[in-house]
């Protein structure tokens, strides 16, 4: 049966700018769009297949989140969002813009990570920057969608490697469980987890799905995260956890329960005792030390200014 992609889109303020060019091969329709977009301007998608997007020249002005309750992701440059993952985009300035979309099929898409990307790994929303590496494969992709030269093998061969890229595939020899010699959890498997864990902060994250992440067991896993981190895997859980509801405390607009609850705390008790543990005090009295309280609101939320050092 030949794919045909299928994807509910409403767009706002954004038009194109020349005919749709695209390109089919095995599992894979790959299309380029030249639009302008107002600022503000963007849109709501839903599909029921994986899809892979690049700017083509950055997406430095785009921001984007797969839930409207979650923040916004600023600086997007390259996306991979699941099958039936819904999609909220804004743009923040006004311009022309060019963008490779690569619709998936799931089934081969999985036999061609086979054994090099877990399940998980594409069930997992990737919004990230852009890289020169990513800019150039999707550029030669877009080329011969627009002008044709080569045959389906190179453009097959170039979205697996830009698959590998997006999706950070490891190198063979990472995939050893760690030990001694190896110090500990690679690098590399680290930043995946890290990528991991903060797309996924506002749910409980168990050892056991960073552990199948990595490839490695549970007691391999928090071995080796002793070794490199000198912790627990939930302990550097806590940690990016914290990180991000201090970021977030300057936000005039959100109560503390809210960014408990954004950033995966059982409630704000559990934000206050993680935070005074690591601060020496709540995060009330923090927030009011370091920003100005906002006297229209009575709840004691603080606007987003910080006070000048004297």
């Amino acid at each position: 049966m030949t794919f045909m992609p299928r994807m509910t889109a409403e767009t706002r303020a954004i038009r194109t700018l020349r005919p749709l060019s695209w390109r089919r091969w095995p599992g894979v329709i790959a299309d380029v769009w030249h639009v302008h977009g107002e600022a503000g301007g963007g849109g709501f998608y839903s599909a029921p297949d994986p899809r892979l997007v690049v700017f083509l020249g950055g997406g430095e002005s785009l921001r984007l989140r797969t839930s409207e309750t979650e923040p916004w992701r600023d600086g997007v440059g390259v996306f991979y969002i699941p099958a039936h993952v819904p999609l909220w985009s804004e743009l923040g300035r006004a311009g022309g813009y060019a963008h490779l979309d690569l619709h998936l099929n799931a089934g081969p898409l999985a036999q061609r990570l086979q054994g090099l990307a877990a399940p998980r790994d594409l069930a997992t929303p990737r919004l990230i920057a852009s890289a020169a590496r990513i800019e150039a494969l999707a550029a030669m992709i877009a080329d011969e969608v627009q002008h044709p030269g080569r045959p389906d093998l190179a453009t097959d061969g170039l979205l697996s490697a830009l698959l590998a890229e997006v999706i950070d595939l490891p190198a063979p020899s990472d995939a050893p469980a760690p030990d001694a010699d190896r110090g500990g959890v690679p690098p590399r498997i680290l930043r995946r987890l890290e990528a991991h864990a903060r797309e996924a902060l506002g749910r409980r994250i168990p050892t056991a799905e960073l552990a199948e992440l990595a490839g490695l067991s549970e007691s391999w896993l928090t071995r080796g995260f002793r070794q490199s981190l000198g912790q627990t895997p939930q302990r550097w859980l806590m940690g990016l956890r914290l990180d991000a509801a201090q970021a977030l405390m300057p936000d005039a607009g959100r109560s503390l329960a809210d960014i408990a609850a954004a950033t995966g705390f059982a409630d704000q008790a559990h934000l206050s005792r993680a935070f005074r543990a690591r601060h020496g005090q709540s995060p009330g009295v923090w927030r009011r030390q370091r920003f100005v309280p906002d006297p229209s609101n009575p709840a004691g939320s603080v606007q987003a200014t910080r006070q000048i050092p004297r």
